[in-house]
């Protein structure tokens, strides 16, 4: 069974290219989800396929430790998504100097080489410091780069983020919309380049 909020990416069911968004943390309500939907707006104003997944989402049983051995097949759409993405974008708050366990544990339970191999990967950090989670960011490209995957050099910080958002979860920051808008511009522009394919216009 797929949860909630997921595509059925197991079979063929995606024909078209396509973005997939990690929202880096399961941390309920977090101001990484709310960053998260306007990266989300950014995309369909691209007409660029967007799938999210969304760590919150995850299904208990992954945290099983026998999940290391063998994944459960409530995984397997998460795991898909990453398979059949054309590129990925991360956001990620910053816990404690560094990216939320969740995520590591998350990345740990991916298909290894084939996730990330040559695959071109974005990052976007929100902090309540004055750092927007620069510390994560710079952890999780050490990863990724180990990993092969083709990382896009712009990148995106959300310093004091609590500031940053109005009471209804919006940006009220000009500033740091445009800075989302001129990297998912760009980020299109690389991942058609790299993995010579067209994004824009083939959203439904």
């Amino acid at each position: 069974m797929v949860p909630p909020g997921l595509i059925d990416l197991s079979v063929n069911a995606i024909l078209l290219p396509m973005i997939t968004l990690i929202v880096g943390t399961n941390r309920p309500g977090s101001n990484t989800r709310k960053v998260a939907r306007h990266v989300e707006e950014i995309y369909a104003e691209l007409k660029v396929p967007l799938h999210v997944l969304d760590l919150a989402q995850l299904p208990p049983e992954i945290f099983s430790p026998a999940s290391y051995a063998e994944k459960p097949a409530s995984f397997r759409p998460f795991a898909d998504a990453i398979l059949k993405s054309s590129g990925l974008v991360v956001v990620t708050p910053e816990y404690n100097g560094g990216m939320p366990g969740v995520l590591k544990y998350f990345i740990d339970m991916l298909k290894f080489p084939e996730s990330f191999e040559k695959r071109p990967v974005c990052f976007i950090g929100v902090a309540a410091g004055i750092w927007g989670a620069l510390r994560p960011i710079e952890q999780l490209q050490q990863i990724f780069g180990y990993r092969n995957a083709w990382i896009y050099p712009e990148r995106v910080f959300f310093p004091q983020v609590n500031g940053a958002l109005d009471a209804g979860g919006r940006l009220n920051n000009a500033e740091l919309l445009a800075r989302l808008q001129s990297q998912a511009s760009g980020f299109v522009d690389f991942v058609e380049r790299v993995q010579k394919t067209t994004l824009r216009g083939t959203k439904k």
